[in-house]
């Protein structure tokens, strides 16, 4: 069995692909509607977590 290990992106990544600031990524991370983990203190979200965000409010706007 193997699995596959997500890419970990930083928060200037995510603000990049969102087109968002720093703030909002820190704020959807806060509210725990994008899932993140902390490395030695840094902030990393799984890049599946982007996709399923993206997924999600696609889903709410149809």
């Amino acid at each position: 069995m193997t699995t596959t290990v997500p890419k970990l992106l930083t928060v200037p990544e995510v603000m990049a692909q969102l087109k968002v600031g720093r703030t909002k990524v820190y704020d959807l991370i806060r509210t725990h509607r994008l899932v993140s983990i902390k490395v030695d203190g840094c902030r990393r979200i799984p890049d599946h977590a982007v996709r399923d965000f993206i997924v999600g409010q696609i889903g709410k706007a149809a």
